[in-house]
């Protein structure tokens, strides 16, 4: 048996869809201020696609672009005033900043109010604390991807988290567990990680090293939402080519599991499609508004 693909872009064009719908029933577009420091090539082709799927939303793009000599004070100051500015109601700071500036430092002058990247110190607090706040964008496009594999209600289902980075791992874990899921996180140093990955009924790889998670590691029946994005070398398309994988060997892992997430194709769709819907919620928190239903 092969396991039933999650399609990540047809349920992110979907969501998408319900931001779009939400944002003309709002009583203005919320705008979204994207800040990019330096030249790096996949931040520019990232940014471009954040501003374009923000337009194409209804809503308003902000373009700020510093240089790569900028300093730790430059840039701490333009979200400085992206905060005083009204009109914006998400901010995001492309990351990683180029070397010799401190990420972790710029992001918490984020307004949380405005933290669309749900990174800063206060929303991971109200994410720990099951307060309301803005939820980080990667994580929560896994908890929507496994309800559309396995229906909205996931209470019960046990999820092994491999990876507690702040980034994913643990707020993946904490969003899992508030829909009543019994959450394992397991990482490098973890004993016997195949065994207690065959006892995930959710299986989300999310370390960075690809390929790593096999087909014997999984439980049959089981769901696989693969967050790893790795390039490999790829000599069958020709000396030097590469392509990319998931932390999951897919074809071995798919002839055991029920559902998988592709990569490309599966989780990174869905980080843009709910930044966008975060900027939703941070402008209707921010003014005032009723949230659309949908949303």
């Amino acid at each position: 048996m092969t396991a039933q693909r999650i399609d990540g872009k047809a349920v992110a064009a979907d969501v998408r869809d319900k931001v779009a719908d939400a944002v003309k029933s709002l009583p203005g577009p919320p705008t979204l201020a994207v800040v990019i420091v330096g030249d790096d090539a996949a931040s520019q082709v990232y940014v471009r696609s954040k501003v374009k799927q923000t337009e194409e939303a209804g809503m308003r793009s902000i373009h700020r672009h510093l240089p790569k000599d900028a300093t730790q004070f430059e840039v701490e100051n333009l979200i400085a005033d992206l905060n005083a500015d009204n009109e914006v109601d998400g901010i995001l700071l492309q990351l990683p900043l180029p070397k010799g500036l401190n990420d972790a430092s710029a992001i918490e002058k984020i307004d949380p109010a405005k933290d669309v990247d749900g990174l800063t110190e206060v929303s991971a607090g109200r994410l720990s604390l099951g307060k309301l706040g803005l939820r980080p964008c990667t994580p929560t496009g896994c908890v929507i991807l496994a309800k559309r594999a396995l229906g909205d209600d996931l209470s019960g289902k046990h999820v092994v988290v491999i990876g507690r980075s702040i980034l994913v791992g643990k707020p993946a874990a904490l969003l899992f567990l508030a829909e009543n899921c019994t959450v394992t996180i397991a990482h490098s140093r973890t004993a016997d990680l195949p065994a207690i990955c065959r006892e995930a009924d959710i299986l989300v790889p999310a370390v960075g090293r690809s390929q790593m998670v096999k087909g014997d590691w999984v439980k049959p029946g089981a769901t696989i939402i693969d967050v790893g994005i790795n390039r490999i070398a790829a000599p069958e398309r020709g000396e030097g080519k590469t392509r990319l994988v998931g932390d999951a060997d897919f074809n071995s892992c798919a002839e055991v599991a029920d559902h998988i997430t592709p990569v490309p194709g599966g989780v990174g769709p869905m980080t843009i499609a709910c930044l966008l819907r975060n900027t939703v919620l941070a402008a209707c928190a921010r003014r005032g508004w009723d949230v659309p239903a949908g949303l």
